[in-house]
């Protein structure tokens, strides 16, 4: 699993995220989650707005985003709450990048249902191309991360990349989905089984099969 830790507090670290600020964009959509909520309840939003600091500074680096330190403690000032607080939310959820991470953030279910289904291959896969768990490769493009159950087991194998999920993975599928995403391609998103739709079973479903297209109306024949 991963190797959950915040990244150094060096000099370096502070010259170049010490005056972090929202963007007048990312300011907008943190006011509104804030607002959400009943005066004195803004610490609510913390979670809203760790998302959208980390995507800010993912637009500024190219990369899917992290958390350093003085950027969660911008977060914990705009809430006026304490840092050690806010450091607690983004050291928990895993959606939270506590280190630089490639632009792209390769993570694996490696889950029981998952690992019945070949997740060992996957990941040999990833490494195959360079990736280290935790760490950036060389080319900066990936980070792996092996993770907990992502809840797709019914189309086990699976992978996280980024916002997307991929689906029915074989190791020559999620090649191709890499490989798209390298040359800046968008690739679809989701099961990657020819002819399956979401999670129903290969080769279609086997009851029920006038709901595919209608809501069909059984009653009568039960």
């Amino acid at each position: 699993m991963a190797d959950r830790h915040l990244a150094p507090d060096t000099p370096e670290l502070r010259e170049r995220w010490g005056s972090f600020e929202f963007s007048p964009e990312h300011k907008a959509k943190a006011d509104k989650h804030i607002a959400k909520y009943p005066d004195g309840r803004q610490k609510s939003a913390v979670m809203a707005l760790l998302d959208l600091a980390q995507r800010q500074v993912g637009e500024e680096t190219d990369t899917q985003g992290w958390l350093p330190l003085p950027v969660m403690e911008y977060v914990a000032q705009y809430l006026d709450m304490p840092v050690i607080r806010v450091v607690e939310v983004a050291t928990f959820y895993f959606m939270y990048n506590l280190v630089p991470v490639g632009k792209y953030h390769v993570q694996v279910c490696g889950t029981t249902p998952c690992m019945l289904r070949g997740s060992d291959d996957i990941i040999t896969a990833c490494k195959s191309r360079g990736m280290v768990k935790g760490g950036v490769s060389e080319d900066g493009l990936w980070t792996l991360t092996e993770v907990e159950c992502m809840g797709n087991c019914a189309t086990a194998p699976m992978v996280q990349i980024n916002d997307d999920n991929y689906e029915d993975l074989t190791p020559e599928r999620l090649d191709a989905v890499l490989d798209a995403l390298a040359k800046g391609d968008t690739p679809k998103a989701g099961t990657q089984e020819p002819g399956r739709h979401t999670s129903e079973p290969s080769g279609g479903p086997t009851t029920l099969k006038e709901m595919v297209s209608e809501n069909h109306d059984y009653r009568g024949e039960w």
